[in-house]
């Protein structure tokens, strides 16, 4: 019953500037004070720089023991810690830190959240700019297939410094990674109001133990931090040649996780995000990258470089350490789904689900029982079929990379056509971010036959699901709107014909502001009866994340006891009804206590017609059939809610 209002002046108020910060942020993005900044950068740590933050566990490692690896002489040790420091720093902190966070929807960040930026997203019709949501689309859909891979390898790579003490663990590392992914996912729905404070603490140990581990490996060996000269980077690649470049994927892994600050960027602001970043992360990240590589430069020999930093008392702690900071980093990974979920539902790319809020008072914390199944099931699946993190390892980045390059070209729209930069600017800027993109897309693309193809395929599924509910949607409002009366032939009729009126009020709801709900026609068609006062009413589904509560709702006067009711939400927002309709209790003076809600159940039926393939048609009402109901989505009162059902073919 949704649809988007025909006019926009919503989408302005709710949206203060170009860059601006909603209500319900504006806070986290202008800090009252030193504390309450340092408070949230603190809390970052557990949510935003979770997989980031674990990559030290096998990134080093697969690029001197993986599938494309590079003998571990000095050279290549210093070529390959040069590489990582520079996409580091080019990547995340000058790409993401310095550019990508200037674009904030209302606040909001992601992939999603920068289409919506980039061009207007219609739900019920197509968009101007359809490549550019076509695009948008499939990078949300890339993201879950990094959701499906990153909880595995996370935890898989922490389990098995079990190995590192003794081969005798070797037999339980598998059923115990499982152990862990499966209870991570059974606590999903009682929320994580509780254990996420805990998250930023815990990150707080691990990153410090991150560096301390690096800084006792860089005192031995100190001449491993004249790899922060990019001419040996540049000669790792004129020595190794080809196979110089095929290591890009997986140094590349370093950066994994730099999507989730920009998408995580709503809940915190773009200050601690910064501060966190440039302040611990980027500094104890580099110390144990470089840890690492003095490591490797006194025992080439070395497998598991990470855990072997670790003097032998220190291992099983460290171990135990290592399975926390991925565990929350699966967290923030699996949360991030439920929230890319929702947006891509109120965005109208998928179906209704039952979304389940686990706290009244903390934003985000929502539950989708059919996502968080479906990733578990996805999970366990990837655990028994690869084995070990470094087959993982050649089967991750490739959704990741190509992420990275479409939120770069999404950014080159924002930048040129809403800030109005100067082509030279953009063309400058975009193309340098562009290379370094396409180069590790190119590396990572050449683990398609090694695994590669797995998250590929999982987004090719989930894109045609997106883009199949997208247009089923549309043809399913044009065949009801073609079988609607308009809102004037409606009042017309009254006029003419007047209906027996039932002192009684009554609330309609309708997916097309401008006809009159087949409900209401039904209710006259077959009862010959009208409500004496008749709320026509529409949900409609805004370009921005969040509504200022005053702008929450329009009214029209129609005449002949009907009112028109348009109710507005945000594309991060719960579209919950009776709280929002207690809103206009004083203004429209009805007792919303008592009042029914008529809802129109639609039933489709695939046919030749033209609009979509049969299959697709197929797979849309399948789709249908298995959405959450307009009662339990909208939050309406179950007892006092009238369902007519009609049938369209597509």
């Amino acid at each position: 019953m949704t649809t988007e209002p025909k006019h926009q002046t919503r989408r302005h108020a709710a949206r203060a500037g170009q860059h601006g910060i909603s209500a319900r942020n504006a806070h986290y993005a202008h800090p009252a004070g030193g504390r309450e900044l340092l408070l949230l950068a603190l809390s970052a740590l557990g949510v935003v720089y979770g997989d980031i933050g674990t990559s030290p566990l096998y990134a080093v490692r697969e690029s001197f023991h993986g599938a494309h690896a590079v003998a571990p002489t000095p050279a290549n040790i210093l070529g390959v810690l040069s590489l990582i420091f520079w996409s580091l720093i080019l990547v995340v902190s000058v790409k993401y830190i310095l550019f990508i966070l200037r674009a904030d929807n209302d606040g909001e960040g992601g992939i999603l959240a920068l289409t919506a930026l980039a061009t207007p997203i219609r739900r019920l019709a197509r968009s101007r700019s359809r490549w550019i949501v076509v695009l948008g689309v499939f990078g949300a859909a890339l993201l879950y297939g990094d959701g499906v891979i990153t909880p595995a390898i996370s935890v898989l790579s922490a389990v098995e410094g079990l190995e590192v003490a003794t081969p005798a663990f070797e037999p339980f590392v598998l059923p115990l990674t499982l152990a862990i992914l499966i209870g991570l996912f059974a606590i999903q729905s009682r929320g994580t109001a509780t254990i996420g404070s805990l998250f930023g603490p815990i990150m707080l140990v691990w990153f410090g133990v991150l560096a301390l581990l690096g800084i006792s490996q860089i005192a031995r060996r100190p001449e491993i931090l004249q790899a922060v000269n990019p001419w040996h980077g540049l000669q790792f690649f004129r020595t190794n040649g080809w196979h110089g470049f095929l290591v890009l994927g997986t140094v590349f892994l370093v950066v994994t996780g730099g999507e989730a600050l920009y998408a995580d960027m709503g809940h915190f602001g773009r200050q601690p995000i910064r501060l966190g970043w440039f302040g611990l992360v980027l500094p104890a990240l580099l110390l144990n990258y470089f840890g690492q590589g003095a490591l490797l430069l006194r025992a080439p020999e070395a497998e598991n470089p990470f855990f072997l930093m670790a003097p032998a008392w220190a291992l099983y702690p460290l171990v135990g350490l290592a399975t926390l900071a991925t565990i929350i980093a699966s967290q923030a990974l699996i949360s991030g789904a439920f929230s890319l979920t929702m947006q891509a539902e109120h965005l109208g790319f998928l179906p209704r689900l039952r979304i389940v809020h686990t706290s009244p008072t903390a934003f985000g914390q929502i539950y989708i029982p059919f996502v968080n199944w479906a990733l578990l099931i996805a999970c366990v699946l990837v655990v028994i079929g690869f084995g070990s993190s470094s087959n993982l390892a050649a089967a991750y980045g490739i959704a990741v990379t190509s992420t990275m390059a479409i939120t770069t070209i999404l950014f080159a729209v924002v930048a040129r056509r809403r800030w109005r930069w100067s082509l030279p600017v953009v063309v400058l800027l975009i193309s340098g971010l562009l290379t370094i993109d396409l180069a590790f897309l190119g590396a990572n693309l050449l683990k398609i036959p090694n695994g590669g193809w797995f998250p590929l395929v999982v987004a090719a599924v989930i894109f045609t699901l997106m883009t199949t509910w997208k247009r089923g949607t549309q043809l399913v409002f044009l065949r009801e709107r073609e079988l609607e009366m308009t809102l004037s032939d409606l009042l017309q009729r009254i006029n003419r014909e007047p209906p027996l009126r039932v002192p009684a009020s009554a609330i309609f709801l309708s997916a097309n502001p401008w006809g009159a709900p087949a409900a209401l026609l039904a209710n006259l068609k077959y009862n010959h009866v009208l409500h004496e006062r008749v709320i026509l009413m529409t949900i409609a589904s805004e370009e921005v994340p969040h509504v200022a509560p005053t702008e929450r709702f329009t009214i029209k006067e129609l005449g002949h006891g009907l009112t028109q009711v348009t109710l507005h939400f945000g594309f991060m927002e719960e579209p919950n009804v009776p709280r929002a309709l207690r809103q206009l209790a004083s203004k429209l003076k009805l007792d919303w206590e008592q009042i029914p809600f008529f809802v129109n159940r639609t039933r489709v039926i695939a046919s030749p017609l033209p609009g979509m393939a049969l299959w697709r048609e197929h797979l849309y009402r399948i789709m249908r059939d298995n959405a959450a109901s307009p009662v339990d989505y909208f939050c309406l009162p179950p007892t006092r809610v009238v369902e007519i059902g009609t049938t369209v073919e597509v």
